[in-house]
């Protein structure tokens, strides 16, 4: 009996010892298989994509192409000095990437600079190994999109990650700024999405409580348009237009002289007749040998 049992805890444990191999196995085909992402200069600059992989949602591997370095190198060492600024944060953003646990960063070494140009480099490249393209520059996404490619872009990924308020929704915002209009003030959520308060013209500067009333989708992104609540009640614009008028209908003390219409005198002339121009003409009366003709050719 306790030997049977002992074969049995051996198969068992033989069993699950092949299915945590095949998970295994499964698991490693499946990074192979991977697609990596070809990063874009435009991405590094921007440096938002250390926040979307120390969340744990990068699990693709990342090439970052020699020439895209080497574009940023180049950058960092001219003479613009905004430029060189950006393509510096650029340079640490590779070093952050690279430091992220979890998160594999792979120099592809194509060249250090691209006869061709980087974005075509880059374009041949994903082609060339199976690759999606992760960037943030319009017209290279356009392109991408139009050779066939998959595109990654991280200002679609923020677009969708934005807090949506409905309309009735209540929340403090400051109002930094006014409008167009005269009673209007302009606040901006926490990601970049402008405000339009009705009745905040006055409040520059403050924090209110605010109230959604409808939504916008623009061109340029989405605009909110809010209402300020509890807010001080406009004092009521008298309307003089009725006095004016009633005072503008007053009779004068001068009498006005009317003139009576004079009559339109119309020439009445006798209506004339038609006049018949197409008369018939009368018979002459028949004579007797007239008359004796046709009553022989009547009974005939």
């Amino acid at each position: 009996m306790n030997t049977f049992i002992i074969i049995l805890l051996l198969v068992i444990a033989g069993i699950s010892s092949y299915q945590l191999y095949l998970s295994i196995t499964a698991s490693r085909v499946k990074r192979g298989k991977e697609q990596p992402f070809f990063v874009d200069t435009s991405v590094l600059i921007d440096g938002r994509i250390i926040a979307v992989a120390q969340s744990g949602f990068m699990t693709a591997p990342l090439y970052i192409p020699r020439s895209v370095v080497g574009e940023l190198q180049l950058l960092a060492d001219g003479s613009d000095s905004d430029k060189r600024s950006r393509a510096r944060h650029g340079l640490d953003v590779v070093k952050q990437l690279q430091e992220i646990p979890g998160v594999t960063v792979v120099i592809f070494l194509d060249s250090e600079t691209a006869r061709e140009g980087v974005d075509n480099r880059l374009l041949a490249l994903a082609k060339k190994h199976g690759g999606a393209l992760c960037t943030i520059d319009f017209n290279l996404n356009k392109v991408a999109q139009v050779e066939g490619l998959k595109v990654v872009n991280v200002n679609d990924l923020a677009k969708s990650l934005r807090m949506a308020y409905l309309p009735g929704e209540k929340l403090l915002l400051e109002i930094t700024q006014k409008g167009n209009d005269a009673h209007q003030g302009i606040g901006h959520l926490t990601d970049g999405t402008m405000v339009v308060v009705e009745h905040a013209s006055q409040l520059v500067g403050k924090m209110v409580e605010i109230e959604f009333i409808r939504s916008l989708q623009t061109a340029a992104g989405k605009m909110m348009f809010a209402k300020v609540v509890n807010a001080p009640k406009q004092p009521a614009q008298k309307n003089d237009a009725p006095a004016k008028r009633a005072a503008a209908q007053k009779p004068s003390g001068r009498k006005q002289v009317t003139e009576r219409p004079q009559r339109k005198v119309v020439d009445k002339k006798p209506a004339t007749k038609p006049q018949n121009s197409a008369r018939h003409p009368r018979k002459k009366p028949l004579t007797n040998e007239e008359r004796l003709v046709e009553l022989a050719n009547s009974q005939n």
